[in-house]
């Protein structure tokens, strides 16, 4: 059974269900709108994976202050994590596996708030699913991508509202809510005022990644490594259906998070 048929039959059973919905939501949902379309549809609590984003970054932080020779290359992205594995296993002792990902972090947050519940991750990523299912499998996560979560909105019947809602999101976070776009994790976390600029490196497509794993293989100067996997980050991941230009994804993901609308 695939994660859309085994999550439509939890709702119809009504089960007590957790979403967990990635900070690229943006692009395609409006807020608060879509916490409660959510919970229309069976959701007993929303949470923005951007509170996990920011144990992410403690750890990341963590790791400079306390290894301040160490060199790390640091990703939240499950394809680069992969293509480490399979490319460059010379480079996984430098991956900071000590750091979750912020969809590990928020679902560890989510279970110890809200027990017995089912986690579900709601993003833009297809290797999501390899990363719960293979390398945490013990967490038990559900993960759909935004185009699945459409289906679940048409099979249930739960239509776009246009109207002002009351509902916000049962635990935010503010401070990481750019952390789907390249640097989202240096910018956030601090990282710039551990490091110098000639230490750290931003990278986002596949295409480029190659040349930025090279130079610092190469270079020891170089050690900082902030890689996302897809084209200007998250944001362009192949769960997203938009219209929308890379820039305006990017605003869209800003417009949010100085929205007033944020509690």
């Amino acid at each position: 059974m695939n994660e859309v048929n085994k999550l439509a039959e939890l709702i119809k059973n009504k089960s007590k269900l957790v979403a967990m919905l990635a900070p690229s939501f943006p692009i395609v949902y409006q807020y608060p709108q879509i916490v409660t379309r959510l919970k229309k549809l069976g959701f007993s609590y929303v949470v923005e994976v951007a509170v996990g984003a920011k144990k992410t970054n403690e750890a990341v932080v963590n790791l400079l202050i306390n290894n301040p020779k160490g060199r790390f290359i640091t990703s939240p992205c499950a394809s680069f994590v992969r293509y480490i594995r399979t490319k460059h296993p010379d480079l996984i002792p430098y991956l900071a596996f000590q750091a979750d990902s912020p969809m590990i972090a928020t679902t560890k947050i989510v279970a110890e708030k809200y027990p017995g519940y089912q986690p579900v991750f709601i993003g833009p990523c297809i290797v999501k699913k390899r990363e719960a299912s293979e390398d945490y499998p013990q967490l038990n996560i559900i993960v759909i991508t935004y185009k699945e979560l459409d289906e679940l909105f048409s099979q249930f019947n739960i239509t776009q509202i246009n109207e002002p809602t009351s509902d916000v999101f049962d635990l935010s976070e503010t401070s990481t809510r750019i952390y789907p776009f390249d640097g989202g994790l240096t910018y956030t976390s601090g990282a710039k005022n551990l490091l110098k600029e000639e230490e750290i490196r931003i990278v986002s497509n596949w295409k480029n990644i190659e040349i930025v794993l090279e130079e610092f293989k190469t270079n020891s100067t170089i050690r900082f490594i902030d890689v996302l996997f897809c084209d200007g980050g998250c944001i362009n991941g192949p769960g997203i259906v938009s219209p929308l230009s890379t820039e305006e994804r990017k605003q869209k993901i800003i417009e949010f998070q100085k929205s007033p609308v944020l509690i």
